[in-house]
């Protein structure tokens, strides 16, 4: 991408282009666009999941898609959890989450595409808990993918463009705890939408601006809070914590 006229001249990889007036970039964590606006990178917030698909699941973990009942799944135990729930589609999504180096899944020597040393690795890491999860590793889709997670941080700022904003994890990438990205993404969809076709802004910069200070306030209390959970999460108690967050008794 680079600047033409007023606006922008955007080459992609079939290798054509096109010319905007105005860029919205909402391409996700790895925004190939953000750098047009802020040089302002993700932190990593301590946490890595290791996201483990499996299809079929009432055939190929029979006991975990019983337990599901069609529902999701929040275990929490030794500053490690696993997340997870049934897909429309007949399978499971699960998620195993813990606290270990940033570039653990890196250096970590596993092979993920190998079902039976993760299996080996599941239950070192698991040690304590039921084996009853095993059949995720047993049977799950390979390969499995390890997601080390990010985060914007919380007081990031920069001076608004006349022809160029962000939207959704472009913009404020948060960790999953708190289930607030994809809502935080549509609210900023909608309030873009009403700035940028407002009567009220004297130039599209201005509307931009007011757009991306709103955006980065919300954005900064959602990922605060989802910061805060996954600190629960993967802390000592965290049952008796999350329980306290969903008031239950």
């Amino acid at each position: 991408m680079n600047q033409q006229n007023e606006g922008w001249l955007l080459h992609f990889k079939n290798g054509s282009s096109a010319y905007a007036d105005i860029v919205i970039a909402a391409d996700g964590a790895n925004s190939k666009i953000r750098p047009y606006v802020t040089n302002i990178q993700a932190f990593y917030s301590g946490v890595t999941m290791v996201e483990i698909n499996i299809d079929d699941a009432q055939k190929a973990t029979p006991h975990i898609y019983a337990m599901l009942n069609g529902g999701k799944i929040m275990a929490f135990g030794n500053g490690k959890c696993l997340l997870g729930g049934q897909k429309g589609n007949g399978g499971l999504g699960f998620y195993a989450s813990f606290k270990p180096d940033e570039n653990w899944a890196i250096n970590s020597g596993l092979n993920y595409a190998d079902k039976t040393q993760l299996l080996a690795w599941f239950k070192t890491a698991y040690s304590e808990w039921s084996p009853v999860f095993y059949e995720l590793l047993e049977n799950a889709t390979m390969p499995i993918t390890p997601r080390p997670i990010y985060c914007m941080p919380l007081n990031q700022t920069w001076k608004a463009l006349p022809n160029l904003t962000l939207l959704g994890d472009a913009a404020h990438l948060m960790p999953p705890f708190a289930g607030e990205g994809a809502n935080t993404s549509m609210f900023d969809a909608v309030e873009l939408c009403d700035c940028l076709t407002s009567d009220q802004y004297n130039t599209v910069q201005e509307a931009i601006s007011f757009y991306e200070t709103s955006m980065r306030k919300r954005a900064a209390t959602a990922a605060k809070y989802s910061l805060e959970n996954g600190e629960r999460m993967h802390s000592e108690g965290a049952l008796e914590k999350m329980m306290a967050v969903f008031g239950i008794k």
